[in-house]
């Protein structure tokens, strides 16, 4: 009896300490009274502790008094007869009083804890005052030994590293399309708008100074509701014309280059190092859902909108514009066409590079940062273990690149590298 007694409190300390106290949370707001009655136990772990070893030493030992009582009893005072005693103690205690229920304790401590929590609570009430005056040797000893006990009442905290193991980890708890969208939250204050933006020379705009029927045209065949509107020089944006405005315009009183510039609304600009986090609150509290980014000199670098962010979080939703390289892939050879102005971090995540983030955000200024010079067709290189090479360049850009898939990915299918 001692000695499942002895395993009893010995499940009961493994119990207690391998719960997951998240799991305890959770069902304790639920209205779970087990739930509860752990957290509480687990916040005051010197009294936890104190109870459980408390009975559990005085168990092994009454034990081992009446082992010796025993063998004295069957076979006398002889040596052999106490250290056989002793050893045959030592198995059963470690057989059945310790390893044993510890394993099953650590197996089903998440279900056993809140059962438990509602007899070591009766048993820390009765033993308080003995539980008590032990802790006082133990604060000494710790404060002695200048090891203070954490303030935290049992709570651990979590960085964000290991939150994000906790979501990659949750394989049979979370989708992985909802693991997704987790961890990219966890990179939102190092992601920031120059990140996700559309390049100046991407943007598609309306400039007030063409022809009429080129504007008319170029409105006719936008895929974008908002488009931003200039006059001459492409960095002197007077306004975003929302297109649904102008087309009920234009029903009414017909098309007129100074209807256009009547129904812009004034840009919004916001700096390149501005994080996407913070972005996004700016555009909730700004009704604003486009925005023209600059960097310190004011000039204009590029465009992002509201579902620019979205989509780094949730990916690619929208089919708006009907040749946008969503379907980047790897062909048979191990090579892909892209186009150069590519944003790098979709190409890192599409492809599994490993292209650097840190400088460039485009295929085409990685290149040219690289080489230090704006290369011609046929020149390759090897960026990040990745071989490159560049089939069009055009008006001082780097426009169509072949990527060939790094050998550390699939050395077995990967081509050979160009030279460099």
């Amino acid at each position: 009896m001692l000695l499942v007694f002895s395993g009893a409190f010995s499940m009961t300390e493994t119990v207690m300490m391998a719960a997951n106290r998240y799991k305890l949370r959770s069902r304790a707001a639920a209205g779970h009274n087990g739930a509860r009655l752990a957290l509480e136990l687990l916040g005051k772990t010197d009294r936890l502790l104190g109870v459980i070893l408390l009975f559990n030493n005085l168990i092994n030992i009454a034990a081992a008094t009446l082992s010796s009582v025993i063998t004295i009893h069957l076979f006398g005072e002889d040596r052999w007869a106490l250290g056989a005693g002793t050893v045959t103690l030592t198995f059963l205690i470690l057989v059945f009083s310790e390893i044993t229920p510890k394993v099953i304790g650590a197996h089903h401590a998440d279900r056993l804890a809140p059962i438990l929590s509602y007899p070591l609570t009766g048993l820390l009430k009765v033993s308080y005052f003995a539980v008590w005056f032990v802790n006082l040797f133990v604060g000494g000893l710790l404060h002695v030994l200048r090891l203070k006990p954490s303030q935290d009442n049992g709570s651990p905290s979590l960085s964000i590293e290991e939150l994000r193991s906790m979501v990659l980890e949750s394989g049979q708890y979370i989708p992985a399309k909802h693991r997704s969208i987790l961890v990219n939250l966890f990179d939102l204050e190092n992601i920031t708008v120059e990140d996700v933006m559309t390049a100046r020379g991407a943007i598609e705009s309306i400039d007030l100074s063409a022809p009429e029927e080129e504007i008319r045209q170029h409105l006719a065949t936008s895929y974008h509701t908002r488009l931003p509107v200039f006059e001459d020089d492409s960095e002197r944006v007077i306004g975003i014309l929302h297109l649904r405005r102008l087309l009920g315009r234009t029903l009414e009183a017909g098309f007129d280059r100074e209807v256009i510039r009547e129904l812009v609304s004034k840009p919004y600009f916001i700096p390149a190092d501005t994080p996407i986090y913070s972005q996004l609150q700016f555009f909730q509290e700004n009704h604003q859902r486009l925005a023209l980014v600059v960097d310190e000199y004011g000039e204009l670098l590029g465009l992002v909108t509201l579902e620019d962010i979205i989509e780094e979080l949730i990916g690619k939703f929208t089919t708006s514009m009907p040749d946008s390289g969503d379907r980047v892939s790897w062909g048979a050879d191990g090579s892909v066409l892209v186009d150069g102005g590519q944003n790098l971090r979709e190409l890192n995540r599409k492809l599994g590079l490993n292209l650097p983030l840190d400088g460039p955000k485009t295929l085409n200024g990685l290149i040219l940062e690289h080489l230090q010079d704006i290369p011609e067709g046929g020149l390759s290189v090897k960026i990040a273990d990745t071989p490159i090479e560049v089939v069009q360049t055009q008006d001082r850009m780097v426009r169509t690149v072949r990527l060939f898939r790094p050998h550390a990915a699939e050395p077995d299918s990967a081509p050979p590298a160009p030279g460099t």
